[in-house]
């Protein structure tokens, strides 16, 4: 059987992963992206789920909501962005949102699922990283 570029197993997984990238950092974008307007306004207002102070963990949130995810979509340093990623969703699941019913908590599940999925595959050949 003659080779395409869709019946190739590593095209398929490197496509796969290129595409995970786009969803995942991407939406988590709109959060950080949200999160850094607001700041831009003025408003601070945020929770402190692990007692680091409001600003603190505004100015984490966003870091990792909104630079790495950026970084994420790029598949630069990809590894090493996701694990603020990873922390963050844990902290949404697992405090912020931990006496809600899971319909509340599912899209952090999903997002640190995925995260943790490109962490143990790394971000495939159609990124930054790779190229280095």
């Amino acid at each position: 059987m003659k080779s395409t570029l869709f019946n190739s197993k590593a095209f398929s997984i490197d496509a796969g992963l290129l595409l995970l990238r786009l969803l995942a950092g991407g939406t988590m974008l709109s959060h950080g992206w949200a999160k850094l307007q607001n700041v831009m306004a003025g408003n601070l207002q945020f929770g402190d789920p692990i007692g680091i102070g409001t600003e603190t963990s505004l100015y984490l949130a966003i870091f990792a909501e909104f630079l790495c995810a950026l970084l994420l979509v790029l598949g630069f340093l990809t590894r090493i962005v996701l694990v603020p990623l990873m922390i963050t969703m844990l902290v949404a699941l697992l405090i912020v949102h931990a006496p809600d019913p899971f319909n509340v908590k599912e899209l952090a599940f999903i997002y640190f699922g995925m995260f943790v999925v490109l962490f143990l595959t790394g971000p495939g050949k159609f990124s930054i990283d790779n190229k280095l």
